[in-house]
């Protein structure tokens, strides 16, 4: 069942929202060539402690999984595409690197994730990139009362499409506010019309997942999801609620 949000919840969910953003602007401002996702994630949990938030991810245990989750952040390079974890490995010139955060304010959830290029990357690292923010703010322009998830779906998949990049089919989009993962998922794939119908009161984690490949994916033993055949992925995430006349992004100035 969707969960709507009423108006003193959304007066929470935008100080999650503002205090997520400036984490993850700060966690950008010192993502460069030499610095360890370890150093990342140490940063991560440093910011939040200055908050009244918690990470969202830190302990995370999805339903029928033994394992919580065992760090801040999600830092996911190059072929991999969601749940990196942030290990030693330092950035160098080139990579492709996910940044997913997400932000629990007295428990409320906002969720929110970038791509960075470090140093020089090739152009068609550029076009992906480049791509997979313009299907988030396409699908994020389609997200309105009135409206169907196909619509935010289709604006995704046509991004993608006429860029020459391939959806990641596997992975979702999907409602958040009061837990991390809520109904309705949202795929990056679908027809306008189709799905549920929007309404005020949604709030939703819209995130395109493009694959210079193929699209397909595995799960690796770490528990990330990568490109099964390789090549460079891209993603990008933000909280969006629907409101009487349109959207309001709760995360905006994150990206």
């Amino acid at each position: 069942m969707v969960s709507l949000k009423s108006e003193k919840d959304i007066k929470m969910l935008r100080i999650s929202g503002r205090i997520l953003r400036k984490v993850l602007s700060n966690l950008v401002e010192n993502t460069k060539e030499g610095v360890s996702l370890r150093a990342l994630d140490t940063l991560a949990r440093e910011l939040f402690r200055g908050t009244d938030a918690k990470p969202a991810f830190l302990g995370y245990r999805p339903a029928g999984n033994p394992n919580s989750y065992p760090a801040a952040i999600c830092t996911s390079l190059n072929s991999t595409v969601v749940h990196g974890l942030p290990l030693k490995r330092v950035l160098k010139k080139g990579d492709v690197l996910k940044i997913d955060v997400g932000a629990n304010y007295k428990g409320f959830y906002t969720d929110a994730a970038i791509t960075i290029g470090i140093g020089a990357i090739s152009p068609r690292a550029q076009k992906l990139i480049k791509a997979t923010s313009n299907a988030l703010l396409n699908g994020i322009s389609e997200a309105k009362p009135g409206n169907y998830i196909g619509d935010i779906s289709y604006a995704i998949e046509k991004t993608a499409r006429d860029s020459g990049f391939s959806v990641i089919r596997d992975l979702t989009g999907h409602g958040v506010g009061f837990y991390l993962h809520e109904e309705p998922n949202i795929p990056n794939f679908g027809r306008r019309g189709e799905g549920m119908r929007l309404e005020p009161g949604m709030v939703l984690a819209i995130e395109p997942m493009f694959g210079a490949g193929s699209g397909r994916i595995i799960q690796k033993a770490d528990g990330s999801f990568a490109a099964q055949a390789g090549g460079l992925t891209a993603h990008f995430d933000h909280t969006v609620l629907i409101t009487k006349k349109g959207n309001e992004i709760l995360t905006s100035d994150a990206l």
